[in-house]
Order: structure tokens, then C-alpha cells, then sequence
């Protein structure tokens, strides 16, 4: 079944791939575009062959296939396009200074988080990690009320300490 398909696919591939490139690049503008878009067509190609559904008209299916994934491509590029803008942009690179506190910062935090208990430093560590209440608190061994308490204690505790260390604006 395998050398079947791969001999049609073949012998559709020299019969059909240049009127295939030359109709994508006439819709789509681009030469690259068209030979993905070729490849795409193809490979689908082989696809249907090996579940056993061969075109009638295989050059007609290549040119509708071709044409399909064409309009596709255009839609997800104006999708794209869309919604450029709402994307996050790089972030100017940090200075000298900003790399210093920052460096400082997570000393400081590093620091304050030594101090707590093993229990306070694996709830926060859970937490930071996207662990919701319930499982925090089956992991510490306390009720969800006492778990959101302990954490709300702990942040408090990180906060104050940072601040009197002289980050401000934490």
C-alpha cells in the first residue's frame, strides 16, 4: 500500500507540480509561498491516497486543494495582522543600574524567604507555581481558609522585610 501511494503521489508530483506553483504564485504573489503551498497540496495529496480516496481529476483537486490553503494562509495573515498591535513589545534592554537592583531585589527576597517556615516556603512556592488553594492546602496539611491565611501572612511578611531592606517599591 505504501509503493502505491508513494508512486502515485510520484507521478502526480512530475505531472501536476508546475501548473500547481505556477497557478499559487499567480494568486498569491510569491514564488516561496507557492511552493509551500505545493508542498501542502501534495502531502495532502498522499493523505487521501492512503485512505484509499483518489481524486477523479487529480490536477483539478491539487488546483482547489492549492486554492484552499491559499484563502486559508490569507485569513490567518490578516488574523495576524489584526492583532499585531496587542502583542507585547520588547522591552528596551535593562541599563547597568536597573540589572543592579534587580540583582539586589531577588537577594533580598532570596534572604526574606529563608527566614520563613518550610510551611510558608512551599505554599508560596505552590503558589507561584499556579497551584490553587485547595491543593496548597492538602500539601501543607491545613484547611483552604487557613492555607489563603498563611499565604496572605507570608507575602506580608516578604513585603515588610523587603521594604525595610530599601526597595520601596515593592
Amino acid at each position: 500500500m505504501q509503493a502505491w501511494t508513494g508512486h502515485l503521489v510520484e507521478v502526480a508530483y512530475t505531472e501536476h507540480q508546475p501548473m500547481l506553483v505556477r497557478f499559487l504564485t499567480q494568486l498569491t504573489r510569491d514564488a516561496e509561498t507557492a511552493q509551500d503551498l505545493a508542498q501542502e497540496a501534495f502531502l495532502r495529496l498522499a493523505f487521501e491516497i492512503q485512505a484509499g480516496r483518489l481524486p477523479n481529476d487529480t490536477g483539478a483537486w491539487l488546483r482547489r486543494v492549492g486554492a484552499n490553503l491559499a484563502v486559508s494562509r490569507g485569513r490567518h495573515l490578516q488574523v495576524v495582522d489584526r492583532h499585531a498591535g496587542c502583542l507585547p513589545r520588547p522591552a528596551e534592554p535593562q541599563g547597568p543600574e536597573q540589572v543592579v537592583v534587580q540583582g539586589e531585589l531577588v537577594a533580598a527576597v532570596g534572604g526574606v524567604m529563608a527566614q520563613l517556615s518550610g510551611t510558608e516556603r512551599r505554599a508560596l512556592s505552590l503558589a507561584a507555581n499556579g497551584y490553587g488553594s485547595r491543593e496548597i492546602a492538602a500539601s501543607v496539611g491545613r484547611s483552604p481558609g487557613a492555607t489563603r491565611t498563611l499565604l496572605c501572612r507570608a507575602r506580608s511578611k516578604i513585603r515588610d522585610r523587603v521594604r525595610l531592606a530599601g526597595f520601596a517599591g515593592v
